[in-house]
């Protein structure tokens, strides 16, 4: 069973820690700040409650809490690991310094991955001795609930790695996907923003409420979006399939957004909409929302699995 080491004991990296034990591998915990590792244990635990009561924790809670344990130092967070999730702040220079001292301290068989949303693995990796061995592996927040986990090798990643990584997340009960060249963003962020830089304007020229736009993705295409993709969707949603959907809807689909610019989101349609969002949910409700957010999630995923998706 390989070892795992999660750097940063932020709200990602509990969730990897989760994902991982919850699989029966031993994890070891590290963070910079002090305190941040041992005081993640509390909402690890809570987390792994709400997952056994959902029915997606075959063990009892504590027992898979068991298997998280914390570290001093870097080096012994990683030193006899095989596989390491860092998960460090959206800034190169502290990603490229972080990557420097794992491939110092690593074992050299050992899987340097980073969720990094925003970078790419040749961009805090070049120059070191062991950056063969470095990827992304980009999860969806909260990874130890929604499964996907975007791998995006950097082009002198070893096979054997990217390989590895597969296995091992596919093992661990997540959903790797393989990015097969680097792109900004990887894929599933370029989805995401194409939507919310379409759902901006609308909002922003006055075609919609912010809460009647959220409504036509949560009672309309999330629906179909939460066990098919865009291309099955339209695969079923033509007689004779994808070929028939483009001939009958391409012309009219690509008219859509001729001429269309997109602006950047300005400081008065942010307080637009910011202030539709509090109207809607006021900060001291935040924390009881994330939560009821992440317990339907986990009933939806227990909803997909009872029906074989």
């Amino acid at each position: 069973m390989e070892k795992i080491a999660v750097v940063g004991a932020g709200r990602v990296g509990r969730a990897w820690a989760i994902v991982f034990a919850r699989a029966g591998h031993p994890v070891t915990l590290f963070d910079t700040a002090p305190g941040a590792a041992d005081a993640a244990l509390a909402p690890i635990l809570q987390g792994l409650q709400d997952l056994r009561k959902a029915g997606l924790l075959a063990e009892a809670s504590d027992v898979v809490a068991s298997r998280v344990r914390t570290a001093e130092t870097l080096t012994e967070a990683v030193g006899d690991a095989d596989y390491v999730q860092e998960n460090t702040p959206e800034v190169l220079k502290v990603k490229s310094a972080v990557f420097r001292k794992l491939d110092d301290a690593a074992p050299a068989h050992a899987v340097l991955a980073s969720s990094t949303s925003t970078l790419r693995a040749s961009q805090f990796s070049d120059g070191l001795r062991g950056r063969d061995r470095c990827l992304v592996a980009h999860p969806v927040n909260p990874p130890h609930v929604i499964p996907l986990v975007e791998i995006s090798p950097a082009p002198w990643t070893r096979a054997a790695i990217v390989n590895r990584t597969r296995e091992l997340l596919s093992r661990v009960g997540q959903s790797p996907v393989l990015i097969r060249k680097e792109v900004d963003g990887f894929v599933l962020n370029r989805l995401q923003a194409a939507l919310l830089r379409e759902a901006w304007r609308l909002v922003g020229e006055g075609v919609i409420s912010v809460e009647d736009l959220d409504r036509c993705m949560k009672d309309g295409l999330g629906l179909r979006w939460s066990f098919m993709g865009p291309f099955e969707t339209i695969d079923l949603n033509a007689p004779e399939g994808v070929a028939d959907y483009a001939r009958r809807y391409g012309a009219a689909f690509h008219a859509l957004f001729q001429g269309v610019t997109y602006a950047p989101w300005d400081d008065d349609l942010v307080a637009r909409v910011e202030g539709e969002r509090r109207a809607l949910l006021s900060p001291e409700h935040r924390a009881d929302r994330e939560r009821w957010r992440d317990r339907r999630l986990m009933a939806l995923l227990a909803y997909r699995r009872e029906q074989g998706r």
